[in-house]
């Protein structure tokens, strides 16, 4: 491996550590970047779009802009976060060409949206069950995600954030650039609107929810160091 790109095996490097790596051009610390915050991400741009090719298209621009504007990264917040604004702002962009009248921050929005899509995801992980079990998990997971997309835009994706993926009032409103009053109040609004009997009923499965791993990770990270001309390297580092 070239000595630019040579990272410890079993180095467990922080954020801002790959950071720093990566103002230096360090390859395979952006690709652990990518691995660390793919999931995350993609659910992100899934919950503007509502559709996972885009959403996959979206996280690797993003990935290109964050790679090229790494020198502007400040350390007074988290990487985490800074990805995640330039996610949505790239998924925001997307759906302001796709429908041009959208405004996403309308707060007044009650309608839901038609003709949501069960969407299978790769590399879901279930518990070992019986295959009854598993099929009564999927479908209650079905269920949920066409719920979850009938949701109108702004609730939707705070619903995405808080409750998928478990990130607090303060994040959601620093990666949404809306006042933390507001998130709780859209947060309130989806719960509602998914319905209360609904949302105890299914809130076991929430975490499972929208899965993101194998193909579409590796995907995503060898797509971006290719467009980056940087080299891949394997895996496990080596």
């Amino acid at each position: 491996m070239d000595q630019a790109n040579a990272i410890g095996r079993h180095t467990v490097y922080s954020d801002l550590e790959l950071a720093g790596m990566i103002r230096r051009g360090n390859a395979n610390a952006f690709r652990i970047l990518m691995q660390r915050h793919n999931q995350r991400l993609f659910r992100m741009a899934r919950s503007v779009l509502r559709d996972p090719t885009e959403a996959e298209d979206a996280v690797q621009d993003a990935y290109i802009l964050a790679f090229t504007r790494i020198g502007q990264f400040r350390e007074d917040s988290s990487l985490a976060t800074w990805l995640g604004r330039i996610v949505l702002n790239e998924a925001l962009r997307r759906l302001r060409q796709r429908r041009p009248m959208t405004e996403l921050d309308e707060g007044g929005a009650d309608g839901q949206t038609a003709g949501a899509a069960v969407i299978p995801f790769p590399g879901s992980q279930q518990p070992v069950a019986t295959p009854e079990e598993n099929a009564a998990r999927a479908e209650t997971r079905r269920l949920l995600e066409r719920a979850i997309d009938a949701l109108p835009d702004p609730f939707r994706i705070v619903f995405v954030l808080r409750e998928i993926e478990q990130m607090s009032v303060e994040e959601t409103a620093v990666a949404l650039g809306i006042p933390p009053d507001t998130v709780k109040t859209r947060l309130h609004r989806a719960r509602r609107l998914l319905g209360h009997s609904l949302r105890q009923q299914l809130a076991p499965d929430l975490a499972g929810v929208f899965p993101f791993a194998g193909e579409r990770c590796a995907r995503i990270v060898a797509r971006v160091l290719d467009r980056l001309g940087l080299p891949a390297p394997p895996p496990d580092g080596e």
